[in-house]
């Protein structure tokens, strides 16, 4: 592939960061920028598009007679049976 020529102003830290990665691992400037991108371009295009939030619409119960909503251990024994514990 013919490469093509262009300018990219960049940010000094990621200036910075890419001098640092070009001494750790040898590489120039043009070797590291194109591998960087084309990782990044790869990340991008793998990431799951954003999905919409699950929503739960409440709907009013009501109460049932004969219970009382304000001891737990009866709604358990209730809910659960007498294995609850």
């Amino acid at each position: 592939m013919k490469p093509a020529r262009t300018t990219l102003t960049i940010d000094r830290d990621v200036l910075a960061r890419m001098k640092a990665e070009m001494r750790r691992t040898g590489l120039s400037f043009k070797e590291l920028a194109n591998l960087v991108l084309r990782r990044g371009l790869s990340q991008l295009a793998e990431q799951p598009k954003e999905k919409k939030p699950f929503v739960i619409k409440a709907r009013p119960l009501g109460e049932r007679p004969g219970i009382n909503y304000d001891k737990t251990s009866e709604l358990l024994e209730l809910g659960e049976g007498p294995w609850h514990r």
